[in-house]
């Protein structure tokens, strides 16, 4: 059934002139029939170099927004409308623009995980895995990172020559794993190299052998010698490194990071896209996407 499914996934992005892209964190029969797999930027660039006239986002709303920002003549939907990032959802362009005014000499850096809304009154965008670059490029001393203060606070310690305001936000998900949670199993796994998201907390970070974005996560261990691993990042790397590297051994934090809204997608949701019944299309107006597109454009800019 699950086959037949997917079969009919692809015939009819093929049929209907779709592209599917699809977040690391989504499930292994979803990720085998997209057309591109990555971190939600990457996935964004990749969508706007195709011809196809219709791009569905296996993902989260605002990895679907930045889609549409980058792609405006494309339609884009995203494949389960409940579909959200707690962390996007955190902070709103009213209060950073109040926040701005009490630190006008500060730019503000905007972590890709934020909605179309609030980037229009940032200064720059940053992933997980180019913020360090970003941020030591900037021609500004002084920098208002947003909206995850774990990442942000990662960056900070890398760049003592900058000064760092912080607001209080971050990934539930990321922010729920510990340093107990490390201890137990590190004591399990006594030989298994640790590697973490920088959206954890800074103590858990702190214990890391490697700290990186989902795809240098992931990186990392495929080309690593070492033999078992410890991941501190959504428990579907975990899975998906062990489909990709059979030889080696992989083993969750903890069994709780575990993303709902990635897993809020299903096979079946993908598939009614396809069918033109399902999903949501995602719309901006063109003011809107060109004032968010600024930070996006600066972010290209500093490499």
């Amino acid at each position: 059934m699950l086959k037949d499914i997917q079969q009919q996934i692809i015939e009819l992005k093929k049929k209907n002139d779709i592209c599917i892209l699809a977040h690391c964190y989504q499930s292994p029969e979803i990720l085998e029939v997209a057309d591109f797999v990555g971190d939600s930027f990457a996935l964004s660039v990749s969508a706007s170099k195709v011809t196809n006239k219709t791009v569905i986002m296996c993902g989260v709303r605002f990895m679907a927004e930045t889609v549409k920002i980058l792609s405006p003549d494309k339609k884009v939907i995203l494949s389960n409308p409940d579909a959200g990032c707690p962390m996007a959802e955190m902070m709103d362009k009213e209060v950073i623009s109040q926040v701005k005014e009490q630190y006008p000499d500060y730019k503000v850096v905007a972590y890709i995980n934020t909605t179309t809304d609030l980037k229009t009154v940032c200064d720059v965008c940053v992933t997980s895995s180019s913020a360090l670059k970003i941020c030591s490029k900037l021609d500004c001393d002084k920098i208002l990172f947003i909206p995850d203060c774990n990442l942000g606070n990662w960056i900070a310690k890398q760049l003592p020559e900058k000064e760092f305001k912080l607001l209080s936000g971050g990934c539930p998900t990321h922010a729920r794993m510990s340093v107990k949670d490390v201890e137990r199993a590190k004591a399990a796994h006594p030989n298994a190299l640790f590697l973490v998201h920088p959206e954890c907390t800074p103590d858990v970070v702190e214990l890391a052998d490697y700290v990186g974005s989902t795809t240098g996560i992931m990186d990392f261990a495929e080309k690593s010698e070492r033999k078992e691993f410890i991941i501190g990042t959504e428990n579907s790397i975990v899975t998906h490194l062990q489909i990709k590297c059979p030889d080696k051994s992989f083993y969750p934090l903890s069994k709780d990071c575990i993303c709902h809204n990635m897993k809020a997608t299903t096979i079946v949701d993908v598939l009614n896209c396809c069918k033109g019944v399902g999903g949501e299309e995602i719309t901006l107006d063109e003011k809107t996407r060109l004032d968010a597109k600024k930070c996006i454009d600066e972010m290209i800019r500093l490499g």
